[in-house]
């Protein structure tokens, strides 16, 4: 029973990690500012290590659009969940019991499981952006939020608005790409 606390305490820190450096590259491809929030919160999860890899990638890297450095960071912040999450399941499960094969195995797989940590934290925060836009969009439009998570969601909105008309005045690109977000969920699980 301990151990299932600890992982589930494990994996909520760092989704909550990953998810910060994730929506600081989304954020950063997007010029959005960091000085409002949640960017300065975004900031203050992942500073202690996004600025020290900026420091250490070469300059092609960081001059490009793309964050490399936030990314880098939620990688390898999958890839320390994927070693402590390993460790806890061999502990529960008495993987290493069964001799140095079984660790071995354990360990081969640690960059899928962070692959697919990645993949799920992005689809989940993409699928609570989409949803924040779409109940603000009902009941306070107006407000500072519905902007920001405007701004965050568009690109990923616009390309099925194209597609998808209006029905009765009501925009269903948002259901249309929760429901997307959710199958692609499905099917990672």
């Amino acid at each position: 029973m301990l151990i299932r606390v600890l992982a589930f305490l494990l994996e909520t820190a760092f989704f909550l990690l990953v998810a910060a450096a994730l929506l600081r590259a989304w954020m950063n491809w997007l010029r959005v500012s960091m000085t409002g929030q949640p960017g300065r919160f975004v900031m203050a999860l992942t500073d202690w290590l996004v600025k020290p890899l900026r420091r250490a990638l070469p300059k092609a890297v960081t001059r490009v659009r793309l964050d490399g450095a936030s990314v880098l960071a939620a990688a390898l912040m999958a890839l320390a969940y994927a070693m402590l999450a390993g460790l806890l399941l061999g502990a529960m499960t008495g993987a290493f019991e069964g001799g140095p094969d079984s660790g071995l195995a354990i360990f081969l797989t640690l960059p899928l499981i962070a692959l697919k940590f990645v993949l799920r934290v992005a689809l989940q925060t993409l699928f609570m952006l989409v949803l924040g836009f779409a109940i603000l969009s009902w009941v306070q439009p107006g407000s500072a939020a519905y902007g920001l998570l405007g701004h965050l969601t568009e690109p990923l909105l616009a390309p099925l608005r194209r597609v998808i008309p209006a029905i009765g005045g009501v925009d269903l690109s948002a259901l249309v790409l929760l429901v997307a977000l959710q199958i692609g969920l499905m099917v990672l699980t």
